[in-house]
């Protein structure tokens, strides 16, 4: 694949060239690692590293053009000067891969928590509706039926851009992406083209990277800011920041909420392990996923639905039988202990954590005890984490502090961090396990009839990192093979 550099910088806000743009670009890259001879070299400000220091070392690897916010002042090739490389790069992946989400229905999902799962059931809707989808999330990208693992919530831009282009050559209609808070500061999406966004809710996160919730929330809020006036935006009203996302938008705004007045509105009957009683749009409906924050999560999937012109009666039923997504909320009945389950779930944030843990306590026998196992991540918002402590042991009857992804934190330094929220009271029912392996067996050793063991934070992920280093690791595998060895468990 190659074109002319003139015709993929058309469309970018160019400030200065110098050179030519007669030469035929062979490829983009912000990494200059990986520039060959005829490449086109994006120089981008990373968080860790600004890729201008890279310029000389791009040339050299045989770069014919280079795009920066500031040039050398010799330059032996094309030099186009941008005021922003990362939106720049963005705008030149889409144009090198022929604009490819412009040819299908491209949905955006922002927000702390529920992006995943409403990606995903968005995805099992449309496609058991007749269409031909792509999915761009967490847990994994997937093209039709093609599965494919995924590293970050959003790739970066050629990556994503070239991920597009496959999806649009398999001939998808409509695609569902998680937008990350990350990617959208990045402006890995810039290039883009939405045919809608949705709105889950904002609660505290990633503030090691934002330095504050209002940055945090203006990060999520420029994806609806960017939203051409053809798109559609859909927020849930319940959270006080959805209106904050659409103060600035040129989208049609439409409104979902369980407790206001809105365009998409549903009412929670029942709820308990097995699913989900609710009336949505006066129109009754139980659904397999359970819990007051898939209630909000299938309301959205609902919303999304109809603004792309789909049939309610059709899509409720549909909805009414999918499955969340993997290491959300994923119960797991204990082999021989009667009304006993383990519960293994994502949730990483106080807010995420308060919601499942109080979604257990609706759900569980009266006399059974919810044991909670929690961790906290390294190299990541510290702030969080005697919130996440305190979360735990307010709505848990135990609670086993142990090791998440330390990456180069100290595992114990991240676990006094933790301890630090806890009362004196609050810690007589608060164990300390680094090892999470021996956390998961000693709460499957507590465990008795009716209780549930909540395992929190990693969900979907297959590894622990420490030390950098990616150790396979897999919380269900481990959660499974415990509770089928426990002691009670053989006895009974």
């Amino acid at each position: 694949m190659t074109h002319p550099l003139a015709h993929i910088i058309r469309g970018i806000s160019v400030r200065s060239v110098t050179g030519s743009t007669e030469h035929v670009v062979a490829g983009i890259t912000a990494d200059s690692r990986q520039v060959r001879p005829g490449w086109l070299f994006v120089a981008v400000r990373g968080s860790q590293v600004d890729g201008h220091q890279f310029i000389s070392k791009a040339v050299a690897a045989g770069a014919i053009a280079v795009v920066a916010e500031h040039l050398p002042e010799s330059l032996p090739c094309c030099g186009i000067r941008v005021a922003d490389s990362a939106r720049a790069l963005g705008e030149l992946a889409a144009a090198w891969y022929g604009s490819p989400s412009g040819g299908f229905d491209l949905v955006g999902i922002t927000g702390t928590n529920g992006k995943t799962t409403v990606a995903t059931l968005l995805h099992q809707l449309f496609t058991r509706l007749g269409y031909v989808c792509g999915l761009v999330g967490t847990v994994e990208h997937r093209i039709g039926s093609q599965v494919f693992p995924s590293t970050h919530t959003t790739p970066d831009p050629v990556a994503l851009q070239a991920l597009f282009r496959r999806m649009a050559d398999a001939g998808c209609t409509h695609v569902f992406m998680e937008a990350s808070s990350h990617a959208i500061h990045q402006q890995r999406i810039a290039g883009c083209h939405f045919r809608g966004a949705v709105f889950t809710n904002l609660t505290h996160d990633h503030l090691d990277y934002h330095g504050s919730f209002a940055a945090y929330r203006d990060a999520k809020k420029s994806l609806f800011d960017n939203l051409p006036k053809t798109a559609f935006a859909l927020i849930n009203t319940d959270d006080r920041n959805g209106a904050v996302m659409v103060q600035n938008t040129k989208a049609k705004t439409y409104t979902y909420a369980l407790k206001k007045p809105t365009d998409f509105k549903a009412k929670v009957l029942e709820k308990n392990l097995s699913g989900l009683e609710m009336i949505v749009d006066d129109a009754p409906v139980h659904a397999r996923l359970t819990g007051l924050f898939n209630a909000y999560n299938l309301l959205a999937a609902y919303g999304v639905a109809l603004l792309l012109e789909e049939q309610p009666q059709p899509v409720l039923t549909i909805l009414s039988s999918l499955q969340g997504a993997e290491g959300r909320f994923d119960c797991i009945p204990h082999p021989t202990l009667k009304e006993a389950i383990g519960i293994v779930d994502y949730a990483h944030t106080p807010d995420a954590l308060e919601n499942v843990l109080q979604t257990i306590r609706d759900m569980k026998k009266s006399n059974g005890r919810v044991i909670t196992i929690v961790g906290c991540g390294g190299d990541r918002d510290r702030e969080k984490r005697p919130v996440m402590a305190q979360t735990a042991a307010n709505l848990s009857d135990q609670v086993i502090l142990t090791s998440d992804n330390p990456r180069t934190e100290s595992p114990a330094a991240i676990l006094a961090d933790m301890e630090a929220g806890l009362d004196a009271l609050q810690q007589q029912k608060t164990l300390v396990i680094e090892n999470r392996e021996q956390a998961i067996r000693t709460a499957c050793r507590l465990q008795q009839a009716g209780d549930i063991v909540l395992l929190a934070g990693k969900g979907h992920e297959k590894y622990q990192e420490v030390d950098g280093v990616k150790y396979p690791f897999d919380d269900k595998i481990i959660l499974l093979r415990e509770m089928h060895a426990s002691p009670i468990a053989a006895k009974t």
